[in-house]
């Protein structure tokens, strides 16, 4: 039964442990949860109306799946891992939605994925999303980095969408201290 309620992160942590995931991919989870909040208050400080708490929460389980799988398909089983749990439906969609810059449909449809919207769509997700791209490991790094590893690895119009996700996360921020 899927909840309203959010977990809270000491809850969130324990559903990373609890579903197997590794030290390494619980440290990741919680880099990104951590960044994901330093950009969330950016947007706020900003004028932009963020959700902190559902961006803290969902950064923390949008890797999940890896406790399956370290294949893109970790963001679908990751959704399905969450449903189980409980875990309430804008955190399910941070999670299904986090990879690259998105999942179009068509490519969704390749990979044999339920017809969804698997492209960041609340301001939330697109935090999250941008925050992973930021963190390699527990490390942070610049966006241009990640750009061009994907670039090396993945499709242009795949690549273009995590260009278009930077861009947009940096007009909002911008120069935020």
């Amino acid at each position: 039964m899927v909840s309203d309620r959010l977990p809270s992160r000491e809850q969130a942590l324990h559903f990373l442990r609890q579903s197997g995931c590794t030290k390494n991919v619980v440290r990741h989870c919680e880099a990104v949860a951590d960044l994901a909040r330093e950009i969330a208050e950016c947007c706020i400080q900003k004028g932009s109306a963020v959700d902190l708490e559902l961006v803290e929460i969902g950064a923390l389980l949008h890797d999940i799946g890896r406790s399956q799988t370290h294949s893109v398909h970790h963001a679908m089983t990751g959704a399905i891992i969450g449903k189980n749990l409980g875990l309430p439906e804008p955190v399910l969609a941070i999670i299904k939605r986090h990879v690259g810059g998105g999942i179009s449909a068509r490519e969704a449809k390749k990979l044999g994925w339920p017809k969804d919207t698997y492209v960041p769509q609340t301001l939330e997700e697109k935090i999250v999303s941008y925050a992973d791209k930021l963190v390699e490991g527990s490390r942070r790094v610049p966006i241009e980095r990640t750009i061009k590893t994907f670039s090396h690895e993945l499709p242009p119009p795949a690549v273009e969408r995590v260009r278009r996700l930077a861009e947009e996360m940096m007009s909002l921020i911008g120069d935020c201290e």
